[in-house]
């Protein structure tokens, strides 16, 4: 029997493939798509989707391949104002196309042992108290101990398991592409600065290799959203914003997306959990679908491990759900807001101006770009030290710094009080102990999640040992 099934080859599924190999758990990917696909949905990784990345040893790969940007104005529905320095070692944004994100992931967790089966549609999904058994299209019957949809946004796994998806259906549909240009560049930007002061959803920029990345507003909601647009239909649209289709030919891919925010009423029903798109849909503002499914992967992962080998304790694989559905919540939230602000509406344009206002303020500021980068959360590991539940930044130790000492996916016990006083035996097989000290850290010692959020801070050996069981199961040896 295969350990975990993961329906779904995009990031989400990749990111969790590779966490759950950190534990030695079998995994099989399914993807029904016989070859990865090429267009650019995600332009790149906010800053904790690159703190997870560093956390993981994978950040020198994705630099590489990207380009590093400074979190700058227009973050928050293209509202331009300076940017407070963040509580970061990464305050940048990092571009990267979403194909190359999808095969560095995807590379990560078949180099860990992970299985990727392309050209797997699943269609069919039945469980009892021992597993779960999953058909293909093909007539293939598997079998499983946990599944988990990460298969987008039209999830059939969500829909065979019958959980609700309420929310609100598309009302705005843009055309996204990838093309050639005949126009001038100078002439492009030209037109582009001066349509975007009113229309958001209009945007020609180049991508490299002679092609733009071109974004219009469709004509309107199409029936059936799966079908790609034509080119025509770039044009006509193109036109109608600038007068102009600035000569586009040749498209490498064409496709659509709507601002349809929708929420699952659950992540999990029984041995079968959602994460990614399959979970939550909402409206690209702000670039923030890739990364919340990313960040959905880093907190199952480790706990589905756990569960798998019979470590974890009671509730903690249900805490995947109570931490990640906020999270999707505020996001939908979020964007739902900065949706109402790039429209042409006077009254959203009244509500435009005084959140500029607002945003003058450094503090509304830091507390809007926290949320689109996702530094601002924080889990409910209980009360005490205003550390706890939060994320921790990497910080320089004496033998080199915190996160290149999370590469495994363990717990960590980040010592400072020398040595003596504080123990992790019983779980050393789950929880490491670092004796250092950081002149970037007041606290006397911290117990750190694999995902990098903080679950106890103190000096206390009773209390760590109160604390451990929590989140890394009973005590051995």
């Amino acid at each position: 029997m295969i350990d975990v099934i993961i329906a779904g080859g995009g990031p989400t599924g990749s990111m969790l493939a590779g966490e759950l190999r950190l534990h030695g758990v079998r995994v099989l990917v399914l993807e029904k798509d016989a070859e990865p696909a090429a267009y650019v949905r995600s332009l790149g990784l906010h800053v904790r989707s690159i703190e997870v990345m560093d956390q993981r040893g994978l950040l020198e790969r994705f630099l590489a391949h990207g380009r590093q940007f400074p979190v700058g104005g227009g973050y928050f529905a293209a509202i331009d104002k300076p940017v407070p320095e963040l509580d970061t070692a990464h305050g940048y944004i990092l571009g990267i196309p979403q194909p190359v994100t999808d095969r560095l992931l995807a590379e990560h967790a078949t180099e860990l042992g992970a299985e990727i089966r392309r050209g797997c549609e699943v269609v069919g999904v039945s469980q009892d108290e021992d597993g779960v058994n999953v058909e293909l299209a093909d007539g293939t019957r598997l079998r499983s101990r946990y599944l988990v949809g990460c298969d987008g946004g039209r999830s059939t796994v969500r829909k065979l398991l019958g959980i609700g998806f309420p929310g609100e259906p598309a009302q705005t549909e843009t055309l996204l592409g990838e093309m050639e240009v005949t126009e001038s560049q100078e002439r492009i930007a030209a037109v582009v600065a001066e349509i975007r002061q009113t229309e958001k959803r209009f945007g020609l920029g180049p991508v490299g290799e002679g092609r733009y990345r071109v974004v219009v507003p469709a004509e309107g909601v199409a029936e059936d959203r799966s079908v790609p647009p034509t080119l025509e239909e770039f044009k006509k649209q193109l036109r109608a914003y600038s007068g102009t289709d600035f000569g586009v030919h040749s498209p490498r891919w064409l496709s659509r997306f709507g601002d349809a925010t929708r929420l699952a009423e659950r992540y999990r029903a029984g041995r079968v959990l959602l994460a990614g798109d399959a979970a939550h849909v909402h409206p690209p503002l702000g670039g923030q679908g890739l990364n919340l499914g990313i960040q959905d992967a880093f907190n199952l992962g480790w706990k589905l491990a756990a569960e798998i080998t019979g470590r974890a304790p009671e509730g903690l694989l249900d805490s995947y759900e109570a931490e990640r559905r906020p999270v999707a919540a505020a996001v939908l939230d979020n964007t739902r807001v900065q949706n109402l602000l790039i429209s042409d509406d006077p009254t959203a344009q009244a509500v435009r101006r005084l959140m500029s206002e607002l945003m003058d303020f450094d503090g509304v500021t830091r507390h809007l770009i926290e949320k689109v980068t996702a530094l601002d959360i924080r889990y409910d590991v209980g009360e005490g030290h205003e550390l706890l539940g939060r994320r921790l930044r990497d910080v320089k130790l004496k033998q080199g710094r915190l996160y290149e000492l999370m590469h495994g996916g363990r717990g960590l016990l980040l010592d400072r009080t020398g040595g003596g006083r504080l123990s992790v035996a019983g779980w050393a097989d789950r929880v490491d102990h670092v004796v250092d000290a950081s002149e970037e850290l007041d606290v006397p010692a911290l117990l750190l999640r694999p995902d990098g959020h903080v679950a106890w801070v103190g000096d206390d050996q009773k209390e760590l040992l109160d604390r451990l069981p929590r989140w890394f199961g009973a005590a051995t040896g």
